[in-house]
């Protein structure tokens, strides 16, 4: 006999119902992808790491972004986005069995390398999580906005889940240590995984034409556009949030790790909010106006609290990263509608693979970026330099189609 939770959920329709699954998947990833960035962060700094190895631990995990998104689209269109999503979360399970070693075997190799099959994972995960929802969105339920909602809300609580997973990281090696964490975290995704083999359909995005591996390049100039865009949206976040702005606020403001970690977990979560709100934000102007519009309004910020750090650096360090982050996330919630509106509706995984490999090459760039700028030129420089990918951002934008294109005809 069913209880009332699974009577209603047995009602909703079966496109309701599979996206739920996806990101109830996607929510269980999160949590342990924030989780396990922490865990490593707190744990091998405690071990002697710099700060910037311990930024260096990551660029495998950035690195194999990009060639994940690439070659995952591809199979996604082929082999279905349940495939790729599930085979994400056994990967993840695989990288975090690689940190149940002994201690004296997490070498800088090992736990890169584990740290490299995770990012496999979490961009397959992604990949697939936002492309389903394509093919999920019911289409008599109000058309592009209905699109824009269920978007904006898979995207902003996937980041503001993140945030918690940061908490949770902590938290946990508190209580039970990195390699219990670690377990419990494992133990966790094992069960989702049981859940997500036996819930998702199977041929959930797969294309009715199998799509050849040339055809992992998008075809579609206004993909190409906004993939462009992106890469320098995310490289310009990137350069400053990712090793610069942690290491300057414990060795100038004096804060310990927990303080750090926190107000950054805050900080995400609150991000992760806005996101999910972008739709009430901007009404129904989603298009190419509201992505120029945006992005200029977020080049400003960088460049003045470069301006400001000399005057009064804690308030307008904090309070404009503040703005920052509420800009940013109207500006990624609003690439993530584009890109799933424009990608083609057979094989939509092409597409949008193709457009998180390039938001994956901008974090790779803005890491980078971020360690070598700090350490050679301060924290302003990292700033004055996301200024200038923002307005990059906002040219690249310029050239976006004014009328969009059917979703069917973007791939011609």
């Amino acid at each position: 006999m069913k209880g009332p939770i699974s009577a209603r959920l047995a009602d909703l329709p079966a496109e309701v119902r599979q996206y739920l699954v996806v990101t109830g998947n996607y929510w269980a990833f999160t949590l342990t992808d924030g989780a396990l960035r922490m865990l490593v962060v707190l744990y091998f700094y405690g071990l002697g790491y710099s700060a910037l190895e311990v930024a260096l631990l990551f660029v495998f995990y950035e690195f194999f972004g990009v060639v994940t998104n690439l070659v995952g689209g591809w199979l996604g269109a082929r082999l279905g986005l349940n495939r790729t999503m599930n085979l994400g979360l056994g990967m993840q399970i695989l990288a975090l069995a690689m940190l149940l070693v002994p201690a004296a075997w997490l070498t800088v190799a090992w736990v890169m390398a584990a740290q490299a099959l995770s990012g496999i994972a979490k961009d397959l995960n992604k990949m697939s999580a936002k492309s389903a929802i394509k093919t999920l969105v019911p289409q008599g339920e109000g058309g592009h906005q209905a699109l824009y909602r269920w978007i904006a809300v898979l995207t902003g609580s996937k980041n503001a889940l993140k945030g918690v997973g940061f908490f949770m990281g902590g938290l946990l090696l508190t209580l039970v240590g990195f390699q219990g964490a670690i377990a419990l975290m494992a133990a966790m995704l094992v069960l989702v995984l049981g859940l997500s083999l036996s819930k998702l359909k199977g041929d959930l995005g797969r294309a009715k034409a199998k799509p050849k591996f040339r055809e992992i390049l998008s075809k579609s100039r206004a993909i190409n556009i906004l993939s462009a865009a992106r890469m320098f949206l995310f490289g310009a976040r990137d350069v400053w949030f990712v090793v610069a702005l942690p290491v300057f606020l414990a060795t100038q403001f004096g804060w310990e790790h927990w303080q750090v970690g926190g107000f950054l977990a805050l900080w995400v979560i609150g991000y992760g909010a806005v996101q999910a709100l972008a739709p009430r934000i901007t009404g129904r102007y989603a298009g190419r106006g509201a992505a120029i519009g945006w992005v200029a309004a977020l080049a400003l910020i960088p460049a003045l609290i470069a301006l400001g750090l000399e005057w009064q650096p804690r308030p307008v360090l904090l309070g404009g990263l503040l703005l920052f982050g509420a800009l940013f996330a109207v500006n990624s919630s609003l690439h993530s509608f584009l890109i799933v509106k424009l990608a083609r509706s057979d094989g939509v995984s092409l597409d949008v693979g193709f457009y998180y490999m390039a938001n994956a090459m901008g974090r790779l760039m803005g890491t980078l970026l971020s360690g070598w700028l700090y350490m050679s030129a301060g924290l302003g420089a990292t700033l004055w330099v996301s200024s200038a990918m923002l307005v990059a951002t906002l040219l690249i934008s310029l050239a976006l189609p004014k009328a969009s294109p059917r979703p069917d005809q973007t791939a011609a």
